[in-house]
């Protein structure tokens, strides 16, 4: 069953943003940037594109502050989204159909162009009110995130247009959460994109070939899957611990072959890897060296991603920014749970926030939805947020 009576225009317009195809390996992005530039265009912000590299764009969308001196508030969300295998989806991914219960199905209902448009949303709200406040508020929204934001927000953070903005705390995704409480991201896991190669005697597949490529592979993996489940283990037997608190790891690529007859000289595999704060990089690097070592001779591996960020934002109750943050988010059925998001902060005093509570976590599965309740109440939750953290008074590095 669908859904077949009148919709909120808030929800008409997300639907709108799910039905352009940004996904991998070719999103159209152009489509995506007109119409986020129409929208804040209707919304009187000031747009500004800026060409991080050939076919490349990150728009920024500016609602000025009344003090331009102050530091501002940095809203980003990306605009591409993860591939899709259609067979699994009860829903056509790029058509956002509603269900009768209000469910919207799409790529990129939970991650996260929702959130890309609740932040219009909530600015569309607050500026019909004839709000203004202190602070000024960009709006970033960047390619490639979902590829590692190599051509997006890592080039954006070099650009003179990006130290232009002034920021002073910025807002990203977060998750959906199942239970009422709301998630919220304090501090990046430190992303490793880490490739094994393993060469070794080449054969005729009838004979049993010694120092193989694939025999150092087994061993490579096993290494690596074994302290997975470690990991998953002490998750799963710490209470008190969460995703945030432990390291990630799946192998997610495998490669090597010509033919089934013939013994392959060389073979890899790929690791995505997410390393909590807490854990120390160098001493993980040398970990990660020792499995290639005992796999044995011509094992060695590369970085395609190797994040060495390890700074947390504050959440003290006398931080003027987790001050002005949790007051808004907290409210008598839901309040913001702390954990650690695998996404790097910049530097800048940042939250990862989806405001997407009693929801299940979609993000790259199959039949990803949100519902449009969920949604709008989300709507609701920035146009609290957004005054509070524009509010900000004045910090003593800015007198």
């Amino acid at each position: 069953l669908l859904w077949l009576g009148p919709e909120n225009p808030s929800v008409t317009l997300f639907r709108e943003y799910l039905r352009i195809d940004t996904v991998h390996p070719k999103p159209d992005y152009d489509a995506a940037i007109q119409f986020l530039e129409r929208v804040g265009t209707d919304l009187g912000l000031t747009c500004q594109k800026v060409e991080v590299c050939q076919g490349r764009v990150v728009l920024v969308l500016t609602w000025p502050g009344t003090n331009p001196r102050l530091r501002s508030i940095l809203l980003n969300s990306h605009t591409d989204v993860v591939p899709v295998f259609e067979e699994h989806w009860t829903y056509p991914p790029f058509e956002a159909v509603k269900d009768s219960q209000g469910n919207i199905y799409a790529r990129g209902a939970q991650d996260m162009k929702c959130v890309s448009i609740q932040y219009l949303e909530a600015i569309r709200r607050l500026k019909a009110e004839g709000k203004s406040f202190a602070r000024t508020i960009h709006l970033s929204f960047v390619p490639d995130e979902e590829v590692g934001g190599h051509k997006g927000m890592v080039m954006f953070l070099q650009r003179p247009e990006f130290k232009a903005l002034n920021v002073g705390f910025a807002l990203d995704e977060g998750l959906a959460s199942p239970s009422d409480t709301y998630s919220v991201f304090y501090g990046e896991k430190s992303p490793w994109w880490i490739k094994v190669k393993c060469t070794g005697s080449p054969g005729h597949g009838s004979r049993f070939i010694t120092n193989t490529a694939a025999e150092k592979l087994h061993k490579v993996i096993t290494s690596f899957l074994a302290f997975r489940e470690s990991e998953k283990q002490r998750l799963k037997s710490n209470t008190s611990l969460t995703l945030g608190d432990v390291t990630s790891l799946n192998l997610t690529m495998l490669e090597g072959g010509v033919s089934f007859n013939v013994v392959p000289s060389e073979m890899a595999v790929g690791f995505d890897v997410r390393i909590p704060p807490t854990v120390d990089l160098k001493a993980f690097e040398e970990q990660v060296a020792a499995w290639c070592q005992a796999a044995g001779d011509g094992v060695t591996y590369e970085f395609h991603q190797k994040c060495m960020d390890q700074q947390i934002t504050s959440t003290e109750e006398s931080d003027p920014w987790w001050k002005a943050f949790s007051g808004p988010t907290c409210g008598p059925t839901a309040h913001p749970g702390l954990t650690v998001l695998p996404h790097p902060q910049a530097g800048y005093p940042a939250l990862g926030f989806s405001p997407m509570n009693r929801t299940p976590v979609l993000l790259h599965d199959h039949n990803e939805f949100l519902n449009e309740d969920v949604f709008l109440r989300g709507i609701d939750i920035y146009a609290r947020l957004l005054p509070a953290l524009a509010s900000v008074p004045p910090l003593p590095a800015e007198s």
